[in-house]
């Protein structure tokens, strides 16, 4: 009886596949199917091909009267496979791992440098060679001068008061945390840390890795601006933004996130699920830095604008450099990923090997669309392009990646990375920002798809008491971590709580962002340029006939070298 259930089961599932498979070579060559259902018959008993025989027949007729794209159908076909397993792959709760060694967070964040060296490489990879130079530059100086003042009060302002949240006896020194609100509205409201200042005191090798695990995430939030600048702001500005990113707009974000602030609170202060979940700082790194970019670039807008006609892609200087990176990025996401110790201790090993399948997920589909679109479009696949597809995924995972599974990781990948070209065309062509180095389009639609995942996918398996929110249960089932509108099946969904945790995350660091670097941008635009006309000398007054007509329009507003 087992066996012949076995066969029965066996037969089945090939049917389904099969079936899927010719409806998917339907959509695109109505001749594909029964050339390759021949193909399909040797590997089939005749009793299996004759009834697929019957269901390519049906289904041919079924669609004979389909008008739609057929891209277009194949699209929802792969969508729904994605999402089929959504329900039957329920994953039961594992401890979390207990005692981690702290060898481990020195290898993580050892391997997430790689993430801002491949972003690098990729920024500089659409420079020409002379901005390109002056770009690394540049973001070398950004990563020293950041270190230097997250070293000094970044710190204290991110994780200054996270042993009031995560009580553990190695976060006493941290233990000070500045709230806006009064007391009678409650704990946890918490909006920067006030202890740790230059990492003095009774600091722990727990405080210490902390540190060392955010170090590359301040590397690439004070990083990706400079990048974007470089060449078309000032030198002295550009530096100051690195100091004002390092020191004080990235560690407040990351104190209302993972020090244990207002965002992450909202679970236990509001019941919105488990607060804002940002497992891979999509949301306090990317994001934020992408919001900030958005405005500095707006503030130094180049004059020269793009021809009506031309069409043709972003140019690509060096496209080596952009493989290179988008590789590089792709091996420190991992480490990345599992470098914070107050997460990583809370998930079990199951959640942590699936979110590192589900990174790897996530980027390959990244790369997919753009890679496709770029060979319809040119006829040759622009190296660039995928690559920012590649980091565009790899950011969207970062966000869901423990909370998802495979299928929802892969699909959030594939949106991502098209969302690229398409906002290539806007920065590019309708905004006129001229963001060569990718850093707004890798960024800001990709990383709030990624947050946005976690609301709609997450599926109860992973994040059991994720940032101090429901220790023992969650929603009556014990066991049930991260969940959103599609459950797994033995849990509760948490919808739309946890959707409406992350909308409030995703608006306050996008407006955090955006706005402080308008405030920052707009006064140092007015100095440097006051400074430069000021120094500039007062030239007689020329003949008419002596007017020197060989500066032009065309030249940057804020050339440098």
């Amino acid at each position: 009886m087992t066996l012949c259930t076995f066969h029965l089961t066996r037969l089945q599932s090939t049917t389904f596949i099969l079936r899927l498979w010719e409806l998917i070579l339907f959509c695109y060559d109505r001749s594909a199917v029964q050339p390759r259902l021949t193909r399909k018959q040797t590997l089939l008993t005749p009793c299996a091909a004759s009834f697929d025989d019957t269901v390519a027949m049906n289904t041919a007729r079924r669609f004979a009267r389909l008008r739609q794209p057929r891209w277009i159908a194949s699209l929802v076909v792969a969508v729904l496979f994605l999402l089929l397993p959504m329900n039957a792959l329920a994953q039961g709760a594992a401890p979390a791992v207990a005692s981690t060694p702290m060898v481990w967070y020195l290898i993580a964040g050892a391997i997430a440098m790689l993430v801002p060296v491949g972003l690098v490489l990729m920024g500089v990879a659409g420079l020409a060679p002379e901005r390109a130079w002056n770009a690394a530059l540049g973001g070398l100086g950004a990563l020293a001068l950041a270190g230097v003042v997250y070293w000094a009060i970044g710190f204290a302002l991110q994780f200054g008061g996270v042993g009031l949240t995560y009580t553990r006896p190695e976060l006493r020194a941290l233990v000070w945390e500045w709230s806006p609100l009064p007391a009678d509205w409650g704990t946890g409201w918490g909006a920067a840390g006030l202890n740790g200042w230059f990492m003095g005191g009774d600091m722990t090798a727990l405080a210490y890795a902390l540190f060392f695990t955010h170090l590359p995430w301040v590397f690439t939030v004070a990083l990706l601006p400079v990048l974007a600048l470089r060449g078309r702001a000032p030198a002295m500005a550009t530096l100051l933004l690195a100091l004002l990113m390092g020191g004080i707009i990235y560690p407040l974000a990351g104190n209302w996130v993972q020090g244990g602030g207002w965002l992450s609170a909202l679970g236990r202060n509001l019941v919105l699920g488990h607060g804002f979940v940002d497992a891979g700082g999509a949301g306090v790194v990317f994001l934020l830095a992408g919001a900030f970019t958005l405005a500095a670039l707006a503030v130094w807008a180049p004059r020269r604008g793009r021809m009506a006609g031309d069409d043709a892609l972003p140019p690509t200087y060096q496209p080596l450099l952009a493989v290179a990176g988008g590789l590089f990025v792709l091996a420190g996401a991992v480490g990345w990923l599992w470098s914070n110790p107050l997460q990583v201790e809370v998930l079990s090993e199951l959640a942590l090997m699936r979110g590192s399948v589900n990174i790897a997920l996530a980027a390959v589909g990244g790369v997919i669309t753009p890679l496709l679109y770029t060979w319809f479009v040119t006829g040759n696949s622009d190296p660039s392009m995928s690559a920012r597809g590649l980091a565009g995924g790899v950011i969207a995972g970062m966000a869901a990646a423990p909370f998802v599974q495979p299928g929802q990781a892969l699909l959030v990948g594939v949106v991502a990375g098209a969302t690229v070209p398409f906002m290539t065309f806007v920065y590019d062509r309708m905004l006129n920002l001229d963001d060569a180095t990718g850093v707004l389009t890798a960024t800001i639609v990709p990383a709030t798809i990624g947050l946005l995942a976690v609301g709609f996918f997450a599926d109860g398996a992973a994040g059991a008491g994720w940032q101090a929110t429901s220790l023992a249960s969650h929603l009556g089932v014990a066991g049930q971590g991260v969940t959103g509108l599609f459950a797994a099946q033995g849990f509760q969904r948490d919808f739309p709580g946890q959707l409406q945790a992350q909308l409030a995350g995703i608006l306050a660091i996008g407006l955090w962002g955006f706005l402080s670097g308008l405030i920052v941008c707009i006064p140092l635009a007015l100095l440097f340029f006051g400074l430069h006309r000021s120094a500039e000398p007062i030239p007689d007054a020329p003949l008419p006939a002596e007017v020197d007509i060989s500066r032009s329009v065309d030249q940057p507003a804020q050339p440098f070298r």
